[in-house]
């Protein structure tokens, strides 16, 4: 008997592997998976931009250059003492104003740049690029990931994908067909549940992968080298597709669950993301009863809250209880089989009336 219910779950599967991907009314899922990335691959395109201008800055400079001799220009200096530091410059702009003779000189070491403006002769103005910080940045990172990616691209994404399981086929007055087929309704309902975590990881977990690609490859090689492997880049990238995969697994089982119970999908997507937003707030035994809550604790980077951190962001960002990752992976799969085998004696009792549709 098992060997025929996998089958049908199988077979199930493959039906509504179709649907689910090219579904009229899920399309716009595609687009909020990319978002994140689109902004990732922006920063890429920028950032390569400008080390291939400070390359060429360097390379038309006098002196093969370091930051620290970057930093060792001070206002007041004259342009013999600059040029008798760093050479000629490898950008060299002059213009006068009111008798005054104005110049612009630019250096760089091939990664930051050093703008100097001198006028008649003395340095008035400088300005060194900022060193991109590997520590900075995976907390911006992790900052899009735990506040747009999770709470809500994920959110919406799963409620589109596992909420359309059961009421887009009454929507489609399609449902009776898999009603009337030999196959037991929670073997039906394993199928469709399968179906859509399959789609919902492939979407969103690729997108993940794309938006770590775009974020690494925007440092230069040897940048990328500290991070991945000095860092801890891969191990965090690892970890970020594990929580996506995760939270498609919880956020799946719930909105399964809302699918078959109500015909509205905004009454309790509404529910939902107040309880999940609210989980800082909660007593610690509630806490738990959440997806966000161990989804949180499995996040390879924490985001501070430095002083002046307005309350409200301050409690969303913290995690002042978290469980450890064999947990939080245990806590997540059991929410989602615990609602699965709820919504598998709701799925018996449903009864199809599409004239109330």
């Amino acid at each position: 008997m098992t060997q025929l219910w996998w089958t049908q779950v199988k077979s199930v599967i493959r039906l509504e592997m179709k649907k689910t991907f090219v579904a009229r009314r899920g399309l716009w899922i595609y687009i909020v998976a990319l978002l994140p990335l689109l902004i990732f691959f922006a920063q890429s395109v920028i950032t390569s931009r400008q080390r291939e201008h400070s390359l060429q800055i360097a390379s038309q400079g006098e002196k093969a250059l370091t930051y620290q001799d970057l930093l060792a220009i001070s206002s007041g200096m004259t342009s013999d003492e600059v040029i008798a530091r760093l050479g000629k410059p490898g950008v060299r702009r002059q213009w006068a104003v009111a008798h005054i003779h104005y110049e612009r000189y630019q250096y760089s070491d091939g990664a930051e740049d050093l703008s100097l403006k001198l006028a008649d002769g003395k340095v008035f103005d400088v300005r060194v690029g900022h060193v991109r910080n590997a520590d900075d940045d995976s907390i911006a990172f992790a900052g899009v990931f735990q506040f747009f990616y999770l709470r809500l691209a994920i959110f919406f994404g799963c409620l589109g994908v596992f909420m359309n399981l059961f009421r887009g086929e009454i929507l489609d007055k399609s449902l009776h067909f898999y009603f009337l087929a030999p196959i037991r309704r929670d073997v039906l309902m394993v199928g469709k549940f399968l179906a859509g975590l399959i789609a919902t990881c492939v979407i969103f977990v690729t997108s993940e992968l794309l938006q770590i690609i775009a974020f690494i490859w925007s440092y230069g090689p040897n940048m990328r080298e500290i991070y991945l492997y000095q860092n801890h880049g891969l191990a965090n990238s690892a970890a970020y597709l594990g929580v996506t995969a995760l939270a498609c697994l919880g956020y799946g089982a719930f909105f399964l669950a809302a699918g078959m119970l109500f015909k509205n999908p905004i009454v309790p997507a509404a529910a939902i993301l107040i309880w999940e937003t609210m989980n800082p707030f909660l007593p610690a035994l509630l806490m738990k009863f959440s997806v966000i809550y161990y989804l949180k604790s499995l996040c390879p980077v924490d985001i501070p809250t430095p002083p002046g951190t307005p309350p409200l962001l301050a409690l969303l960002v913290s995690n002042p209880d978290p469980v450890s990752a064999p947990v939080a992976i245990l806590g997540i799969v059991i929410l989602a089989l615990v609602v699965l085998y709820v919504s598998s004696f709701q799925v018996r009792r449903m009864e199809i009336n599409y004239t109330t549709e």
